[in-house]
């Protein structure tokens, strides 16, 4: 039981080391329904920042290759806002994940 907490745990914190590899690994490995739930959790909460900063390269590339010089700077200016929106979700997400790794193992399931 002992071990399914850390596990559970660790699958929250490795967004810090290995985000998508080792939710996957857990989900597929370990047969404890409890822990395969904070596997999916964690894989989710993963990969809000990889899709959001998807998201923003993309709406980036296609800015920079459909304005003009003169229009450049409001674009400019709307990035750095929704670059500023993309760290503070990703904030967000590294302490909710660091929070729930607290609460899962300290806690219980």
């Amino acid at each position: 039981m002992e071990n399914n907490k850390m596990i559970s745990a660790l699958c929250y914190v490795s967004l810090l080391f290995a985000p998508f590899l080792l939710p996957i690994i857990v989900y597929f490995v370990i047969k404890d329904k409890r822990v395969k739930y904070h596997a999916k959790r964690a894989l989710l909460s993963h990969s809000i920042p990889t899709v959001l900063s998807l998201l923003l390269v993309f709406f980036g590339f296609i800015g920079v290759f459909s304005m003009d010089y003169d229009n450049m700077n409001g674009f400019i200016v709307k990035m750095f806002v929704l670059m500023g929106i993309y760290f503070a979700i990703t904030i967000g997400v590294i302490i909710w994940n660091l929070v729930q790794a607290y609460r899962v193992f300290r806690v219980g399931f």
